[in-house]
């Protein structure tokens, strides 16, 4: 083995009160991660590019050196999810979301408040499969926790407008308090039918879920009901990526298989724990314990057969969202003492080049993506001792400078 490069996702932050005016990866207590950065060169790294706020597969896209209109989230999710996809099927990344009814549409909470079950998220899958008609047949499935993917069948447009009302639009955050219609966005035939099969969907689904008996329940223990789906993601074309043949990947969330699959890395993947009750942070523990102890199985056991890994941890950029600053410290010292205090041990002895990094900054106080750089700690045999902490501030001040995501991995070695 070669390198590892490991991303944390929305690793990068900015300084909070409650921390003392530190970020969170600056107040977590990292003695392993700090053993490597002071073995490290530092800079700091615009996934995209300056002034862009990144979704993570746009951030992971452009990380590997690939154009970013080669890819949608919607058809890296769906492989990921396992559908068997061909040229022409839409397939569409999908939240279940909570909004307080179809002719306002106003939305409460993107993620039906982070408390629906893997069982309940099941139950409300199959009826809106076996419920809904459509003259295109479609499959919905639920993936991890409020996540879902919706694959429309049969030649249809992906130049449609999303329903949601918080994402990344051409890199620049967009919000908005109501749900929208999905609208075509040129003149072409094609993509007024999609809207329209679209926008049907949306309604039926509406009308199964408000009503729905899992929904009712929740009202009454004071959930909210995940009576609504948001859409984005669009794309018809499957992904063509720039192929990395001596890379292995260990992922879990259904965008980073897909992507892994697609690049042709040796990809191996585990199902991620369910969520049983409302205690989603319990949950996002239990899948942060179990990717760090099998990531570390993983690198024992492919040292000799592959050359680069690549490993995204998921859990960090959730207390961002959730503007949770000390869960989001505590989630990096958690990596720091499983994952890093392995690598520690590991690499030196092998030889093999570490890069850690994040796909994009998640600061807690905006509670959403950024255009703040990332940290970039590349750790080699060739480095002499530096800084002792792997921070943004330090990041800023190290010898390997500013970097665009495209030119990491040429940067660090790890392609030609």
């Amino acid at each position: 083995m070669k390198g590892v490069l490991i991303i944390l996702d929305g690793l990068g932050d900015l300084p909070v009160k409650q921390l003392n005016g530190k970020t969170p990866l600056e107040a977590a207590k990292t003695p392993n991660l700090d053993f490597l950065a002071n073995r490290s060169e530092m800079g700091y790294m615009y996934p995209v590019k300056p002034g862009f706020i990144p979704e993570s597969d746009e951030a992971i896209v452009s990380i590997f050196a690939n154009d970013l209109i080669s890819s949608t989230r919607g058809q890296l999710e769906a492989k990921g999810a396992g559908f068997k996809l061909i040229r022409g099927d839409l397939a569409i990344r999908a939240n279940f979301a909570t909004i307080d009814n179809t002719k306002n549409g106003n939305i409460i909470d993107r993620r039906a408040g982070r408390t629906l079950t893997t069982a309940e998220a099941e139950i409300l899958a199959k009826d809106i499969n076996n419920k809904i008609k459509l003259s295109n047949d479609f499959v919905f499935k639920p993936t991890i926790q409020h996540r879902g993917v919706l694959v429309i069948k049969g030649g249809l447009s992906d130049n449609i407008s999303s329903n949601d009302v918080n994402f990344y639009e051409q890199g620049k955050l967009r919000e908005a308090k109501k749900t929208n219609l999905c609208k075509p966005l040129d003149e072409e035939e094609n993509s007024q039918y999609t809207s329209n099969i679209l926008n049907e969907f949306l309604q039926q689904a509406f009308e199964i879920l408000d009503k729905h008996p899992i929904n009712e329940e929740r009202r009454r223990k004071g959930l909210m009901p995940a009576n609504y789906l948001l859409l984005r993601g669009f794309g018809i074309e499957i992904p063509k990526l720039k192929i990395y043949k001596k890379w292995g990947s260990l992922a879990y969330m259904p965008l980073e298989i897909g992507f892994s699959k697609l690049c042709g890395m040796e990809t191996e993947t585990f199902e991620y724990p369910k969520l049983k009750d409302i205690d989603v942070y319990k949950n996002l523990y239990e899948g942060l314990d179990k990717m760090c102890n099998l990531s570390i199985k993983f690198l024992k056991k492919n040292n000799k057969k592959i050359d680069y890994v690549y490993l995204h941890i998921k859990e960090i950029d959730v207390p961002g969202h959730d503007n949770k600053p000390f869960e989001k410290k505590e989630m990096m010292e958690y990596v720091d003492k499983t994952l890093f205090k392995f690598l520690r041990k590991f690499a030196p002895p092998n030889e093999i080049k570490i890069v850690v990094t994040g796909d994009h900054s998640t600061p807690c106080k905006l509670k959403s993506h950024s255009a703040d750089p990332v940290p970039v700690l590349f750790f080699h045999k060739d480095t002499l001792p530096h800084e002792n902490k792997f921070s943004e501030r330090t990041a800023v001040k190290g010898s390997l400078g500013k970097i665009e995501g495209k030119d990491l991995l040429k940067k660090v070695g790890f392609v030609r």
